[in-house]
């Protein structure tokens, strides 16, 4: 079968390769699934740049998120069945045709969702739980705290603006430019900032670098600056962060750090939360075009496209 392969990090569309590799069987406790469907995110594409390369290792299939069905079953498996859909989570591999998972890693999907849907009900919507849930424990009572969201007009980004303001917090949507806001604005009707913002009470980043050393500075004393992800390929300035300890509290947000902790009762909420979110249609993500495995090079390109207007998907 034909997967891709990361050997070395580097910028992903030199590094990230494709392979043959020979199709495994499933081991006691294991379930094989087919990959229907697989996404390109962002926390995809990070690790294999090495900046997470104190606990990414050389070599790895990439792809977090993606939804497939049962194709065999190991030994002692119970609870699924063979051409059932499932959510393989748990660490990367996704992008192949064929992957092994632990049962125990493998969670169902309804039959209502299409495959689109289903290959993006993960990455997102937990993420944006967690967020939401980290402020909420931070203030303690939530009582219309301003809270900005960096790329707001991405797809977690309007889902964090929902789910923020059902919390009870004031969402403030920070974006990069003019267009950026009016196509935001087109779906929410809160506060709109297209470059720095007025004082907030906390921050929801997914940039990192200098625009959010800029936003650091603009939190109130008893704040929080909550990071997820580095968009910009940079982290925040540590001398920064160390000078307001004791104003401000700073913490990064790993979504896999709460998945690997978790019990297994608490993820399923979390993904029946989620299936039901994107009935709902706030949870869901557009989609700008599904690539075959085999034309990643051009999904890649995709993926820079300023005029990429939604998720890509993989179909292995």
């Amino acid at each position: 079968m034909l997967r891709a392969v990361v050997r070395a990090f580097g910028d992903p569309r030199q590094v990230i390769r494709l392979e043959e590799a020979e199709r495994m069987s499933p081991g006691p406790g294991d379930v094989e699934i087919r990959i229907r469907r697989a996404a390109i995110n962002p926390s995809d594409l990070i690790p294999v740049t090495g900046a997470y390369r104190s606990r990414t290792t050389l070599p790895f299939v990439p792809g977090f998120e993606g939804v497939g069905e049962v194709a065999a079953l190991g030994a002692g498996v119970t609870g699924f069945s063979i051409g059932q859909r499932v959510l393989p989570i748990g660490a990367s591999g996704l992008w192949q045709p064929f992957l092994l998972r632990p049962a125990d890693w493998c969670f169902a999907v309804p039959d209502d969702l299409s495959d689109e849907a289903a290959a993006m009900a993960y990455v997102n919507p937990l993420t944006a739980f967690q967020l939401v849930e980290a402020a909420r424990t931070h203030f303690g009572a939530v009582e219309g705290q301003r809270v900005g969201v960096t790329a707001a007009a991405s797809a977690i980004g309007r889902m964090l603006l929902v789910l923020l303001a059902e919390a009870g917090f004031r969402p403030v949507a920070l974006v990069r430019s003019p267009a950026s806001a009016t196509r935001l604005a087109e779906t929410f009707a809160g506060e709109i900032v297209p470059h720095a913002a007025p004082p907030l009470d906390a921050v929801l980043d997914a940039v990192g670098g200098e625009p959010g050393n800029a936003l650091f500075r603009q939190i109130r004393d008893g704040g929080a600056f909550i990071q997820y992800g580095a968009l910009s390929g940079a982290q925040l300035d540590p001398a920064l962060v160390a000078n307001r300890r004791e104003a401000v509290a700073f913490s990064f947000l790993w979504l896999r750090g709460w998945v690997h902790s978790a019990p297994r009762a608490a993820i399923e909420a979390a993904f029946e939360r989620s299936f039901a979110g994107i009935r709902a249609g706030f949870l869901g993500s557009a989609v700008d075009r599904v690539f075959a495995l085999s034309d990643l090079s051009a999904a890649l390109a995709r993926q820079d496209d300023p005029a990429r207007a939604g998720k890509l998907l993989l179909a292995p």
